[in-house]
C-alpha cells in the first residue's frame, strides 16, 4: 500500500471544520477515478486537519498527485493555513471492521 499524508494547520477550529468539509466533498469524488483504497480526514482541536490516503499502486498515487493540483490550488486560494505533506509506503496498518452478524427474521 502506498500513502499520501497531508497536514494542514488553520487559524482555528471553525476554519478547520469548513476546510474539512471542502476536502471531503472534493476528495470523495476522486475515490473511484484514482482507485483510492482509503480516505481518512480528521480534525484536531487546535485547528488542524489531517488527510490520509491509501493507494494500491505507486502509479495510482502518482496519477492522483498529478491530477489533483487544481483541488489544492483552490484550497490554498480559499483558506489560510500551513501545510506539510509526504508520500510513503505503509509498513504496518491495522483496521478493524465492525460488522453485525445478527439476523432478524420477521
Amino acid at each position: 500500500m502506498y500513502a499520501k499524508v497531508y497536514n494542514f494547520k488553520f487559524m482555528g477550529l471553525s476554519e478547520a471544520k469548513v476546510a474539512a468539509s471542502f476536502c471531503s466533498d472534493n476528495l470523495g469524488k476522486k475515490i473511484v477515478p484514482f482507485n483510492i483504497r482509503s480516505l481518512n480526514i480528521s480534525i484536531g482541536q487546535c485547528g488542524s486537519v489531517a488527510i490520509n490516503l491509501k493507494f494500491e499502486t505507486g502509479q495510482d498515487l502518482k496519477s492522483f498527485e498529478t491530477s489533483s493540483t487544481d483541488f489544492f490550488v483552490d484550497l490554498k486560494n480559499t483558506f489560510i493555513f500551513k501545510e506539510s505533506n509526504f508520500s510513503g509506503v505503509f509498513v504496518y496498518n491495522y483496521d478493524s471492521e465492525i460488522m453485525s452478524t445478527d439476523l432478524s427474521i420477521n
